[in-house]
């Protein structure tokens, strides 16, 4: 959540095992991340519309650029983690967005991970089928 210049503005987002760093900047409104179109990257639109959410909410939608790089877990993790790296962004751009966005729950870490699994069984919960005799 550092300001790189006066109009570049970058954030870091995390979600599961992936990680997301984004550069928001004033512009029209192009989505990029890890080089090619969100839309292509993002391949359901349920995980584009969620990744996008906080622009919607705070209605910034053809305002500002933003250029992410996504690594890590898959693309529903990317996802989550491109929502929270982008909310993050926009408080840096513009702080009076703060209150909307922590509001609807954007700037909030969800903080569900994978459980282990345990030895003796064949996934985390899941047990072997029990046989009396």
């Amino acid at each position: 959540m550092v300001a790189d210049n006066k109009n570049v503005f970058s954030a870091t987002g995390r979600r599961k095992a992936a990680v997301a760093r984004v550069r928001l900047e004033p512009g029209n409104g192009t989505v990029s991340m890890n080089g090619k179109e969100l839309a292509d990257y993002l391949t359901r639109e349920t995980l584009v519309n969620h990744a996008l959410e906080p622009l919607k909410r705070t209605e910034t939608t053809g305002t500002v650029n933003i250029v992410a790089v996504g690594r890590g877990g898959g693309i529903a993790g990317q996802a989550g983690a491109l929502r929270l790296a982008v909310s993050r962004a926009l408080c840096e751009y513009m702080p009076e967005l703060h209150r909307t966005l922590r509001k609807g729950g954007f700037l909030t870490r969800d903080p569900r991970e994978v459980e282990r699994k345990k030895y003796g069984q064949p996934k985390a919960r899941k047990r072997f089928q029990y046989s009396k005799r």
